[in-house]
C-alpha cells in the first residue's frame, strides 16, 4: 500500500510504493509549521488524502475553489492577476488524523483548506514559500495524483 512522508526541512515528500520510493521536492509553508486556523502554516502529524481534484485535465489548469476556472495558467494571466495563489494542474485535499492536533476545532487540517497541489513552474522548489499548502511542480503533482488513491495516507515532519 502506498504512503507519503513530507520533512519539512528537507523540503522533500516521498512517496513509498512496493519496491521503490519516490522523492519529489516541494514548497511548505513560509510562516513555518502550525496547525491553527488562518495561521498560514503547514499542519504537521498524520493525514490522508481525502479528495482528489482536476483528473484529466490540462497541465497548469488553474483552480480558484477547488473548481477549474476555464483558465491554463501563463505568464499573461499571472500579469493580470498578480496577487493570486495560483492553485494549478491537480489538488489532493487533505484531511489530518489526529483529533485536537490536525483535526476537528480550529486546528482541522481539512477545513483550513490545506492541498498538495501544483504551482507555477517560476516558483522556487526546496524552499518554504506558500500559504500553509505543499506546491509541487505542476509535472510531479500530476504524477503524484495518477499513482495514489483516495485514502492514502501522509505524515508531516518537522524534525
Amino acid at each position: 500500500m502506498a504512503h507519503l512522508l513530507l520533512s519539512i526541512p528537507q523540503q522533500t515528500l516521498q512517496l513509498y510504493l512496493p519496491g521503490k520510493v519516490l522523492t519529489y521536492l516541494v514548497s511548505t509553508g513560509v510562516k513555518g509549521v502550525g496547525e491553527q486556523q488562518g495561521s498560514g502554516c503547514t499542519p504537521r502529524g498524520k493525514h490522508l488524502v481525502r479528495a482528489k481534484i482536476g483528473e484529466g485535465l490540462p497541465a497548469n489548469a488553474v483552480f480558484v475553489g477547488r473548481r477549474f476556472t476555464g483558465e491554463i495558467y501563463s505568464q499573461a494571466l499571472a500579469e493580470r492577476f498578480p496577487d493570486r495563489d495560483w492553485i494549478l494542474s491537480r489538488i489532493l485535499w487533505l484531511s489530518g488524523l489526529e483529533p485536537g492536533v490536525n483535526r476537528l476545532g480550529n486546528v482541522d487540517t481539512m477545513r483550513r483548506y490545506i492541498y498538495i497541489h501544483g504551482t507555477p513552474d517560476s516558483e522556487p522548489m526546496g524552499v518554504p514559500a506558500s500559504h500553509g499548502c505543499i506546491r509541487m511542480r505542476n509535472s510531479d503533482v500530476m504524477e503524484l495524483f495518477d499513482l495514489i488513491p483516495v485514502g492514502t495516507e501522509l505524515q508531516i515532519e518537522d524534525c
